[in-house]
């Protein structure tokens, strides 16, 4: 219930930016729910991979560098749905620290 809850919210980010900014694009709600399950996916599978190559530059640039990795994610996920469109890294990392934000509140203590 808890995975169902923090999907239809991350979907309701993804849909407000996309309101409210003029480089995402998402055709609807549902499209942003699929959108925000897409993210989780790729983050869930590739993200790792690429924070363990990249580790040295994520050192070097103390951390910023996942910031960099969380657009890239973002893009993916752009990369393969038709009805989300994000145009560029700069609104991929916006759009990854308003998900981050809400993943920080919606979080909890995890012993529900």
């Amino acid at each position: 219930m808890r995975f169902l809850i923090s999907l239809l919210i991350s979907g309701l980010i993804i849909y407000a930016c996309a309101s409210i900014f003029t480089g995402i694009q998402v055709t609807g709600y549902g499209e942003a729910v699929i959108a925000a399950l897409v993210i989780g996916v790729v983050n869930f599978f590739i993200r790792p991979v690429l924070t363990l190559l990249t580790l040295p530059i994520t050192i070097l640039t103390l951390g910023l560098f996942l910031l960099v990795i969380n657009g890239a994610m973002v893009l993916i996920a752009d990369w393969l749905l038709d009805g989300f469109n994000v145009d560029g890294l700069g609104w991929a990392i916006l759009l990854s620290l308003f998900l981050a934000l809400a993943n920080f509140f919606n979080g909890g203590t995890g012993n529900d």
